[in-house]
């Protein structure tokens, strides 16, 4: 049988016409972009148009987008960017993240600590989101740094990050985003936001693993991490994954032309699964983050009196993941829902539903058939 893929939050297939495009840098533009020749000329060339469509799909300009490896990388250099010269002087050094962020950024925040900079987490409201009057409580003279995602990889909040890029500004406080789980999804423009530097990953929006990029507002200072030869406007040295970045500009392209018509499809797409759903089962079920914004795709939904992992287990058709990765005996450890202040049975019966460009009504109504199917079993 075939399955139903739904989970677009953890990796997106690559598009045709994406991969089309990075296919002649496989074989026939193998060269280095820094050479002489001509064919090093194509491929810088190839790597400039790529971030300049980066760029146009964050309204940025180009000077301001660093090509990285990953998602990861990216939020990596983005913290350590800034925090790394105060250590290195052994200068006062605080940094704030929210309890919602993924382990890019808090797991980054936890080394900073090691390494001698404090760090601060802001708490979230039931639903998720952020106080801008929390942040500004909380932020300190030797403060340097805020980072906050955009949309949330569990739930899909969408977090206010104009109120609090405001509130970073009155402090001349820098603000970094991970917005990887938002960027072709909604619109995503920096200067909008208020932030000083964001992150993206193209596996996100139906390009390439192996390719992301940071966004660095112009005239922010920022350390390298990686050292060597110059390349990436000599914050990031090493050979050019060409192929991947050219796939990630290629597909920047592809979703910035249809964010609005596929934002339209998939909010239509997870209305009808999370509306099958509650009609269905007759005990209450809880769809967390649903009162405020939330990105067009997601749903996290929590399936009353069973465990998450064990209702997936039983529809082996449906690829999806619960909210977290699931502890000894079927429980939910997810930090986010912990944030919440969601209780622990919620916790443990929650599972995410992430739909995407290739998904369909007639695969959401035997998604939601086999769900429904399989929670009635276990309760009965």
């Amino acid at each position: 049988m075939k399955s139903i893929f739904l989970d677009y939050n953890a990796t997106t297939p690559i598009a045709p016409s994406v991969q089309e495009a990075m296919l002649p840098f496989m074989a026939e533009y193998f060269a280095c972009p820094d050479g002489m020749y001509a064919q090093s000329r194509a491929i810088e060339e190839a790597l400039e148009d790529a971030r300049g469509q980066v760029a146009h799909l964050l309204g940025s300009t180009s000077d301001e987008v660093i090509f990285c490896a990953s998602g990861t990388e990216s939020c990596n250099l983005a913290i350590k960017g800034v925090v790394l010269p105060y250590l290195a002087q052994r200068q006062p050094c605080h940094i704030i993240v929210s309890a919602i962020e993924h382990a890019a950024v808090s797991q980054t925040a936890s080394h900073c600590r090691y390494m001698g900079c404090e760090v601060s987490v802001l708490p979230v409201d039931r639903h998720g989101l952020v106080s801008a009057e929390e942040l500004a409580n909380t932020i300190r003279s030797d403060t340097k740094l805020v980072s906050v995602m955009l949309a949330n990889d569990e739930t899909g909040v969408i977090q206010p990050l104009d109120k609090l890029a405001k509130v970073c500004q009155e402090h001349a406080v820098l603000l970094h985003s991970d917005a990887c789980q938002a960027a072709g999804k909604i619109h995503v423009s920096p200067k909008q936001l208020g932030v000083d530097l964001l992150s993206i990953s193209a596996h996100k929006f139906y390009g390439p693993k192996g390719a992301a990029a940071l966004y660095v507002k112009e005239g922010t200072s920022l350390h390298p991490l990686i050292h060597g030869a110059g390349a990436e406007h000599s914050m990031r040295a090493g050979a050019e994954n060409v192929m991947a970045w050219v796939g990630m500009g290629k597909a920047a392209n592809l979703v910035g032309r249809s964010i609005d018509d596929a934002a339209e499809k998939l909010t239509q797409l997870t209305r009808r699964f999370g509306h099958r759903l509650m009609e269905s089962i007759l005990e209450p079920i809880v769809i967390h983050g649903s009162q405020v914004e939330r990105v067009p795709n997601t749903l996290c939904v929590n399936f009353p009196n069973i465990s998450g992992q064990e209702l997936l287990r039983r529809v082996p058709e449906i690829c999806a993941s619960t909210s977290c990765s699931d502890t000894v005996g079927g429980g939910n450890s997810s930090p986010v829902l912990a944030a919440m202040g969601v209780a622990e049975d919620e916790k443990r019966g929650t599972i995410r539903l992430s739909l995407g460009w290739y998904t369909s009504e007639e695969e959401v109504d035997r998604a939601a058939d086999l769900l429904i199917h399989a929670w009635e079993s276990m309760r009965h």
